[in-house]
């Protein structure tokens, strides 16, 4: 039954938290996916922090280090993510990315000499599908990208969601490595009580970290947090005389946004203590249900009947995937 509370309320924290990331990151504001990524950072590291003082897991401070070829892929893949969602629709931004669960079997393969099964085979094909329709559609006809951004920024907004897919598989694969056995773990001073949350609170930290670098960042080039605009110098309409919980009110949408991601965070480990299995088959399409539909209701993106096609192959692909990897 817990097993079952925590997937849940992960799987709606983080759809939600998709939601928030795209009405955070406006257009117009440079620094916005930086500004995202610096709230999630700053959340998450009050949770790592909550955790060593609620839980006894003897934590090492050596494994920030240790698990940080992990944390970097993840951290730098949602970064990209806040980017991309900046220009194009969460609609499309979403499914793409949870295409990551299609590229880690095929890692696994090249580096780790697994097999991969003829049903894993189909259900990538029927991802790459997907992808490439929804590729097409995008940057052709009525949603073309390159008239709305001109072909750069086209391309590199559309180049956003893969990134996050590449990014989040490697970490997936690397974390393999991490959290497969406790025995075998190059983690310090793990159980399998605690390996999970070792491996998360050294994720956080430097999350955490990487907030306050960004902080450092903002301060060389006079960037305030709490506004919507990118330098300190620009005058933005309505924000002059301000008080500090409306300058903080400005930046609600990030702020939820950080908030649900690590609402989801701390729900998803807790659900990997109790299975893996169905965890990876609920989070793999459950998170992207919520979020297009949440994208439909809530950010009244209307996409066209072909994009609609293609994205609901990605999700039967990643569905298939999931179900199958876990057989």
């Amino acid at each position: 039954m817990e097993l079952w509370i925590f997937l849940i309320v992960s799987t709606v924290a983080w759809g939600i938290a998709e939601i928030y990331y795209k009405k955070g990151n406006v257009a117009h504001e440079k620094y916005a996916h930086l500004k995202t990524t610096c709230f999630v950072g700053l959340f998450m590291g009050i949770y790592a922090l909550v955790i060593l003082l609620t839980q006894n897991i003897n934590y090492n401070p050596i494994n920030i280090v240790i698990y940080l070829p992990v944390s970097l892929c993840y951290i730098v893949s949602m970064t990209c993510s806040y980017f991309g969602v900046r220009f194009i629709e969460e609609s499309i931004s979403d499914p793409i990315e949870n295409t990551s669960g299609a590229i880690v079997p095929i890692l696994c393969a090249i580096f780790m000499h697994e097999k991969i099964e003829a049903l894993q085979i189909v259900a990538i094909v029927v991802v790459v599908i997907g992808i490439l329709g929804v590729g097409f559609v995008e940057n052709n006809g009525k949603t073309d990208l390159r008239k709305k951004l001109g072909k750069k920024l086209a391309i590199l907004a559309f180049a956003m969601p893969f990134c996050y897919a590449m990014l989040d598989a490697t970490g997936t694969f690397l974390d393999i490595f991490y959290t497969d056995d406790a025995l075998t773990s190059i983690l310090r001073d793990v159980t399998p009580d605690t390996l999970e949350h070792v491996a998360n609170c050294s994720y956080e930290f430097t999350f955490f970290f990487m907030a306050i670098g960004i902080l450092i960042f903002f301060k060389i080039k006079h960037v305030k947090l709490f506004s919507l605009g990118s330098e300190a110098n620009e005058v933005i309409e309505g924000e002059v005389g301000l008080k500090w919980y409306q300058k903080v009110a400005l930046q609600k949408d990030k702020i939820l946004a950080a908030l649900f991601e690590t609402i989801g965070q701390a729900t998803y480990i807790f659900a990997l203590s109790e299975g893996k299995g169905i965890a990876a088959v609920i989070l793999g399409a459950g998170t992207v249900i919520i979020s297009l539909t949440l994208s439909r209701i809530v950010l009244k993106e209307k996409l066209t009947k072909l994009q609609y096609v293609f994205i609901l192959i990605i999700l039967a692909g990643i569905i298939f995937l999931s179900l199958v990897s876990e057989t």
